[in-house]
């Protein structure tokens, strides 16, 4: 059984009542951002930028606090990040009372499947999803009654993995994720 230490928790609340509410979802940037990251966020438009950790340099979430506020919850390799939470409770609201409550952890699955552990965590703040980086493969799904979604890698590329971000779209209708190639721009979705 695996143990996690203890956390340091935070929790937000990101509101956009008239329109809806729209976070891009970075994680994995080692420092080192692709290019063209920046670029693309910014044509999204994002109301809020979250990070999933292993931001490495510091710098890059001043980077991102260029395009939208960031929220950011410390990785593995961040060991520079003493005032960042390991673990971040967000509550989202769109449109006519569309809401989520999302707990942002670095590592939150093993393969598809969410560990035990943050899915007791995520069950106790009351989350329904939970978003996680660290294995930088992109991923959208439902395990132990949970959504779980990983924006991939938007730093160095690992193995043949893509580089890309994600995006979560809150409004009337529900939840819409996506991928975003930091290449190109255009929509990524697994071959």
């Amino acid at each position: 059984m695996v143990v996690m230490p203890s956390l340091r928790e935070a929790a937000v609340t990101l509101r956009h009542d008239d329109a809806p509410l729209r976070l891009a979802v970075v994680a994995d940037t080692h420092s080192r951002p692709h290019p063209r990251t920046a670029e693309h966020i910014a044509a999204f438009g994002p109301d809020a930028i979250v990070h999933a950790g292993d931001i490495g340099d510091l710098d890059v979430l001043r980077e991102l606090a260029r395009l939208a506020p960031v929220h950011a919850i410390r990785g593995n390799i961040d060991v520079r990040a003493a005032d960042l939470p390991d673990v971040l409770v967000i509550d989202a609201h769109g449109p006519d009372d569309a809401t989520v409550r999302i707990l942002l952890v670095h590592i939150g699955v093993n393969g598809p499947r969410i560990r035990a552990d943050v899915a007791r965590l995520a069950r106790a703040r009351g989350a329904t999803l939970v978003v996680c980086g660290h294995s930088h493969v992109p991923f959208l799904g439902l395990d132990r009654g949970l959504g779980v979604f990983n924006p991939g890698s938007v730093g160095p590329r690992r193995f043949s993995l893509p580089i890309v971000f994600g995006t979560l779209v809150l409004d009337r209708t529900g939840m819409h994720f996506a991928h975003v190639d930091c290449e190109t721009g255009a929509p990524w979705a697994p071959a």
